[in-house]
């Protein structure tokens, strides 16, 4: 049986954290590392399309469509802004992003 690493040699600090409320209730999200610039994010998924972007029909949503960043240059991440026209541009990569739809 493995044995568990002495209390000294796990982390002492705890990841970064912001605070945000839901629907009037607090809650707490990590910090998202972003991905460094110059390099695809898209390696093998669906190559072949200019852009790739998925939409989902939710029945539950404030906004007719609601658009998530999968490219992690967002500067309003978790939603998309747009940024990965040029990371897109500049990688020749195909990212695009998630549509969450009102039904």
């Amino acid at each position: 049986m493995a044995s568990l690493p002495a209390t000294s040699a796990l982390p002492t600090t705890r990841p970064p954290h912001v605070n945000f409320t839901l629907g009037g209730m607090p809650r707490r999200r990590m910090v998202v590392v972003r991905a460094e610039g110059g390099e695809a994010i898209n390696p093998a998924i669906r190559k072949s399309e200019d852009k790739v972007v998925d939409s989902v029909v939710v029945a539950d949503l404030a906004k007719p469509l609601t658009p998530y960043c999968r490219c992690w240059r967002s500067a309003t991440f978790p939603l998309c802004d747009g940024s990965h026209v040029k990371h897109n541009k500049a990688t020749g990569d195909n990212v695009g992003p998630l549509l969450l739809k009102k039904q």
